[in-house]
């Protein structure tokens, strides 16, 4: 048996949310192997606005999950979308707190846990863990993933100043605090310099897990006779992921003969925008070409990158401290991959030491044009750019998860001295 470890996270399995419950997946999975247990501590189903049927296995065998009771401020207590302010600080889940309190402690005193972990976007699992490590004297690791700035919806003012509140109050109470990317740790080191001095900041990047690709499916075949497929899988914003400049680079491209919709074919796979994007891409004359498609599981929406000629990824300049989780997904796919990105971000980086992309600014249409049109020659000459498998692997969940338990050794030990 290892030690036990309490993981406070809102994102988890029923969840139908993304992939922000997979990062603490691939903890509760690997952890074990580096001598930790989890207990993880989530809200109960009805908090969530989406679930989905749980496969076997999904959930890692001998992980105890317990649910405290918690509510949706806009959904349960809102009318018309509209709720009271006070229910929303510091976020709608605000309700989740005092029952998970109680569960938790009730969980402490039980299996004798070590050390307490929590992860954001939700910032309350925050202040759930906060409260538990005052009141037990436990350790604690804040996991913030992104910068909240960056995290924090802007419907509700009184949530934005309330997380912007706690977060100096977070990173000063917690035993660690880590980030997914080097440059999020940056921005927290320069207005939390105490904390940074202390070595109390920390990277767990985010990653793919193994267990995803255990029976990949076949390259895809020859694009003799048949269209070239790029793929972006997974959610666009009018901000900062916009698909317009690629579309109208597409286009110009259309204009002058160099592709066609019988040997290109674009596919946005649940990009959360269709309403915003299909006017434009009717606009532009690329109807046929691109495509806006439904969301799929994860295994299916794996198993269509893996079989696209390319794969697509958006990431502009106000996301540098950030990097999708599907980047992770991509580059172990192993397709090639087309990314506008800035060139100063973290996502860039990573491209640059993995290999296996071609970079372009996100707006800027002429270059993603003449980028585009080599790149998609390159594919049909079977010269398009590898991923170096080695760089690759540094990023699954299992280095991840050994990392975090190195941590958990550390405040561990420190709290027992």
């Amino acid at each position: 048996m290892g030690r036990p470890v309490l993981m406070i996270a809102y994102h988890f399995p029923p969840a139908a949310m993304g992939s922000g419950h997979l990062r603490t997946l691939g903890f509760a999975r690997y952890l074990p192997a580096s001598g930790w247990d989890p207990i993880v501590l989530s809200a109960r189903a009805l908090a969530y606005p989406r679930t989905a049927p749980v496969d076997a296995g999904v959930i890692p065998r001998g992980c105890l999950v317990r649910r405290a009771l918690a509510f949706d401020a806009r959904r349960h207590f809102g009318v018309g979308g509209k709720y009271p302010g006070f229910l929303a600080q510091p976020d709608r889940w605000v309700s989740w707190w005092p029952a998970a309190v109680w569960q938790g402690l009730r969980l402490i005193r039980r299996h004798r846990v070590r050390a307490i972990w929590s992860t954001y976007p939700i910032m309350t699992a925050h202040c759930i863990a906060r409260t538990l490590s005052r009141l037990s004297g436990l350790p604690w690791i804040a996991d913030f993933r992104d910068p909240v700035a960056s995290s924090v919806s802007a419907e509700n003012a009184f949530s934005m100043a309330s997380q912007h509140r706690w977060e100096p109050k977070i990173l000063h109470s917690a035993t660690r605090a880590t980030f997914t990317t080097p440059g999020a740790l940056r921005a927290y080191a320069e207005r939390y310099p105490e904390t940074y001095r202390d070595g109390r900041m920390s990277v767990i990047p985010n990653g793919y897990d193994e267990t995803a690709f255990i029976d990949p499916p076949q390259a895809p075949p020859p694009t003799t006779g048949r269209p070239l497929v790029l793929l972006h899988s997974g959610l666009l914003y009018p901000e900062g992921r916009n698909p317009v400049p690629f579309f109208t680079a597409v286009a110009r491209l259309k204009a002058s003969g160099s592709v066609t919709a019988d040997n290109l074919r674009v596919v946005l796979r649940a990009s959360g925008s269709e309403a915003v994007y299909a006017p434009e891409i009717q606009r532009l004359g690329l109807d046929g070409m691109v495509v806006l498609a439904p969301p799929i599981s994860n295994r299916e929406a794996l198993m269509e990158q893996a079989t696209a000629d390319a794969l697509l990824l958006f990431q502009g300049r106000q996301y540098d401290q950030q990097i999708p989780a599907k980047l992770y997904e991509y580059l172990r796919v192993g397709r090639p991959i087309f990314a506008l990105v800035g060139e100063h971000g973290d996502t860039a980086a990573v491209l640059r030491n993995a290999g296996g992309a071609e970079l372009v600014q996100l707006d800027d249409i002429a270059a993603i044009q003449t980028k585009l049109l080599a790149f998609i020659k390159a594919l049909h000459l079977g010269q398009a750019p590898q991923a170096q498998p080695d760089a690759i692997a540094r990023y699954s969940r299992r280095e991840g998860a050994a990392v975090l338990a190195r941590l958990l050794d550390q405040v561990a030990t420190e709290n027992e001295e």
